[in-house]
């Protein structure tokens, strides 16, 4: 990406993709045929996203290794990223000294009406989290904007009395009004826009994308609701 900086000096930074990167061609990927004129471009494509979570599964070997963890995996959003980084953390205890026993439980989260965020959250399959008291927690969501629905998150798991509370996001949106944390562990960095794919959805269609892309005008109105 050569108008991409990837600047990750620390963990709690992703690749910062830049508010003028106008993503790659569409005519350049494979993608299905019936997305046709509903999309922009490809803002990050499905192998760099592969290379890039098997980093931070890296990163959170090096962090957690040795500790039982409980993973809580944000579903629907963060299912596919949930998926593959655990199954990197997997394949690196395999090949060291370190080792990560883990569990993995999935909840729900729904906070948006077609693309706007809306104030109604919903938590589904957290109702009970009482067996994560004195556990080792890690929270993978798929993407974070505002902050709003991850800081509600946190605080319904604290009240569970978890021993540590880390949080992987993939995805880390520049909004106004964000909220000043962020996940511990983050992919990218990207600009305000509305993206889909790569499990990530708008009403429920494009979670088949392999890539992360950027949804077109056409498309929203499309798909709306």
């Amino acid at each position: 990406m050569a108008e991409v900086d990837a600047q990750a000096d620390r963990r709690s930074e992703g690749i910062v993709i830049n508010d003028d990167w106008p993503g790659y061609s569409l005519d350049l990927f494979n993608y299905p045929t019936h997305y046709s004129g509903d999309l922009d471009c490809v803002i990050i494509p499905h192998g760099v996203i592969m290379d890039r979570t098997e980093r931070l599964a890296r990163n959170i070997m090096d962090d957690l290794g040795d500790h039982d963890i409980v993973v809580l995996c944000v579903l629907k959003g963060g299912y596919q990223f949930c998926a593959d980084l655990v199954e990197r953390i997997k394949a690196l205890s395999r090949n060291s000294n370190h080792t990560i026993p883990m569990r993995v439980h999935f909840i729900r989260l729904r906070s948006y009406l077609n693309d706007q965020s809306t104030e109604d959250l919903h938590i589904l399959g957290a109702e009970d989290l009482s067996f994560l008291a004195g556990k080792n927690v890690l929270i993978v969501e798929g993407i974070v904007g505002t902050g709003k629905t991850m800081e509600t998150l946190l605080e319904h798991v604290k009240a569970f009395k978890p021993k540590m509370i880390k949080v992987a996001g993939l995805l880390v949106k520049r909004v106004q009004h964000s909220l000043a944390s962020v996940p511990d562990y983050v992919g990218f960095e990207i600009p305000n826009r509305f993206v889909v794919g790569y499990a990530l959805d708008y009403n429920e269609y494009f979670r088949d994308l392999n890539h992360i892309c950027i949804i077109s005008e056409s498309g929203k109105k499309k798909y709306k609701v």
